[in-house]
């Protein structure tokens, strides 16, 4: 029997873009031969992915999943809102959330582990969707969060099914109250979260550089004004507090009242909110606008001619 290197097998996923363990079984398939092993993965619809891994997945769903103290958020990603309502993808995104609990937050960790109730990974899980279903897919991110003692809650925005949505947030407080008490509060802060979008827990932790760039421009706004320095440094700190009212959690005014701070609710509720975490699908991902409609549209018009 030929020797199976790990060097043909990337040689082989480098050809085909099928999983490391599918590549492998191949080769043995096929007694090393490279060309034999490509047919046996065509054969197999293992390869099908490859045309499709270079094409755009801003579409998909956030999924999330909570355990006794732990909380767990994942975004998986497809090229289209239609396999957003395949009920294969959407069992695939909620099992990876469940997943997220156990193994971590580490994306490659999270593609390495074992998809459950098969012998194979999730990579290669999602290989065979992706061939299946005929989408580029991808896991891009996944976030867990844990206390010691409380509760990780969780808010899904726009769900096509409990725990799976477009908008997912965690929110971890820590506690004596009782459990539930703290998972509503950790919902509603979810909600507050999914709405206001805050980008830090509190001022102790803003992006120093982001922070810079704020007194920067606030700076050259207040010397504009042509006012003497000490005015100015005033005006400066005034605005630099109004900043934080806007990015800092902790200090955003909360949405279900308008008028208290989310701090001043989650002191009341005796509660210590130590962490929090949102999603958006596909945010930051650039979007070629009708890239795959057009696919369908010239496979369509080839098909016709």
């Amino acid at each position: 029997m030929a020797q199976i290197t790990a060097a043909l097998v990337q040689q082989l996923r480098e050809k085909t873009g099928a999983g490391m363990m599918d590549c492998k079984k191949a080769l043995v398939e096929s007694n090393g031969d490279m060309e034999a092993a490509i047919d046996w993965l065509r054969k197999k619809g293992l390869s099908a992915a490859a045309k499709k891994s270079g094409r755009v997945a801003a579409e998909g769903l956030i999924g999330v999943a909570t355990g006794p103290q732990v909380g767990a958020m994942v975004e998986v990603n497809a090229e289209t809102d239609f396999v957003a309502r395949n009920e294969q993808f959407q069992n695939f995104v909620a099992e990876v959330a469940g997943l997220v609990l156990s193994v971590g937050d580490d994306v490659e960790r999270l593609k390495a582990a074992t998809y459950p109730g098969t012998g194979h990974s999730v990579a290669e899980e999602l290989t065979r969707m992706i061939a299946t279903i005929g989408e580029n897919m991808t896991i891009r991110r996944a976030k867990r969060l844990e206390v010691n003692e409380g509760a990780v809650a969780t808010y899904t925005h726009n769900a096509v099914k409990p725990g799976l949505g477009k908008i997912g947030v965690l929110v971890a407080l820590e506690g004596k109250s009782e459990i539930d008490a703290l998972e509503m509060l950790g919902r509603q802060i979810g909600m507050h979260v999914a709405a206001a979008r805050p980008e830090a827990l509190d001022i102790s932790v803003v992006d120093p550089s982001a922070l810079m760039r704020e007194r920067a421009v606030l700076e050259e706004q207040a010397r504009a004004s042509g006012k003497p320095p000490a005015v100015i440094e005033k005006m400066v700190e005034g605005r630099i507090r109004k900043y934080y009212e806007e990015v800092v959690l902790l200090e955003q005014v909360w949405v279900h009242d308008g008028e208290s701070r989310v701090k001043e609710v989650v002191r009341k509720a005796g509660g210590n909110l130590t962490g929090f975490a949102r999603f958006q699908l596909g945010e930051g991902i650039e979007k070629q606008a009708g890239d795959f409609a057009a696919e369908v549209a010239a496979a369509a018009g080839t098909a016709s001619a």
